[in-house]
């Protein structure tokens, strides 16, 4: 079959699609949460649910990407702190799947996606981040990473939306530019690879969209240069500020689409 007839799309449209791959590059190595505009436009220009099957492998090759390139940057503490929490998080958001709508679904991960990109805001307001995350060190520290990696683990799951809520996290727990995105690459691949037996499971991952994948995917690469690129010609203060800009807007698109 042709990939191009896969769900009836026209050159614009996948034009469409093509930029949006191109943008999940660019998000995983330079400016994390900005990809909520890719799942966006996957979202309008195939069903929502199938959408999601989609972009996933493409998200998978945006993370390879990604720790390739700061692999030595990763804060391993962080990480094995994170993971239990998502795996629950997962799961829920598989449960939430089977019954929820679309509507419901973006509803609550915009609502959640706004909520925290505020209460980040606040909590940095006038704050300065330290050369070294300190976010496991402590109590409030340990039950922030769980809140934050069930409600990672739920978005992700639902949506492929957990970049912005990860993002906020790394943000509020003080890591610097190298460190948020070696962090982040880590994270996402290994919780992106462990999504794919639910999706299948789930009928969102078949040999149709793996075929339109295969067309789409050459657009990561480019775009993940573009971001290598950009990261070193963008300051800490700027950098957080389009992190949390990128987070408000999905969250607005989720609230409004």
């Amino acid at each position: 079959m042709n990939t191009m007839t896969l769900w009836h799309i026209s050159g614009w449209e996948f034009a469409a699609l093509a930029f949006a791959a191109l943008l999940v590059g660019f998000s995983k190595t330079a400016v994390s949460g900005a990809n909520t505009v890719s799942l966006a436009v996957f979202a309008a220009v195939l069903p929502a649910r199938a959408s999601t099957g989609v972009l996933l492998p493409i998200l998978i090759a945006g993370d390879v990407l990604a720790v390739l390139t700061y692999r030595r940057h990763a804060h391993w503490p962080t990480l094995w702190r994170l993971f239990p929490a998502v795996a629950a998080g997962v799961v829920v958001g598989t449960l939430f799947l089977v019954w929820a709508d679309d509507a419901v679904v973006r509803t609550s991960i915009g609502a959640i996606l706004l909520l925290m990109a505020g209460v980040t805001m606040w909590r940095r307001r006038g704050a300065a981040a330290e050369d070294e995350p300190d976010a496991v060190t402590s109590r409030a520290g340990r039950i922030k990473a769980r809140s934050y990696g069930v409600l990672g683990g739920f978005t992700t799951m639902v949506a492929n939306a957990g970049g912005p809520v990860m993002s906020l996290y790394l943000l509020s727990a003080g890591f610097r530019k190298l460190g948020f995105l070696g962090t982040s690459a880590f994270f996402f691949l290994i919780v992106n690879v462990s999504k794919v037996p639910f999706s299948a499971g789930l009928g969102l991952i078949d040999r149709r969209s793996l075929l339109l994948d295969a067309a789409l995917v050459v657009f990561v690469v480019p775009g993940a240069l573009l971001g290598k690129w950009a990261v070193n010609r963008i300051n800490q203060r700027l950098f957080e500020q389009l992190v949390i800009a990128a987070t408000v807007v999905g969250g607005v698109q989720l609230l409004l689409r």
